[in-house]
């Protein structure tokens, strides 16, 4: 379960054992938050929050960073996706300390 990226606490993970579409996992603190990344024709749709089981969701000032977070970054995301899952390969880790 790679973690892919830290941001103002905010920590971004794909799960190995997941699918398609294309999503991350979002934790802060005691929180957690699926997020589907959807495309359409090759331009970012849109950014959908959805619940983890047995897990409270991110609180709304967090989705709001979370997903202004997603929509500067849905290609690097989208290209470690393709890494882990296409070509098997580990996602490198970052850490973004300026906010977007």
């Amino acid at each position: 379960m790679p973690k892919i990226y830290e941001y103002f606490g905010l920590i971004f993970i794909i799960r190995t054992d997941d699918h398609n579409p294309i999503h991350v996992h979002i934790q802060y603190a005691e929180t957690e938050s699926k997020v589907v990344i959807d495309y359409i024709g090759g331009k970012l749709a849109d950014v959908i929050f959805r619940k983890v089981k047995g897990r409270k969701q991110l609180p709304a000032h967090k989705q709001s960073e979370a997903k202004a977070f997603i929509k500067k970054y849905h290609k690097e995301i989208t290209e470690k996706w393709i890494q882990l899952f296409v070509k098997k390969m580990k996602p490198k880790f970052e850490k973004i300390t300026k906010k977007v």
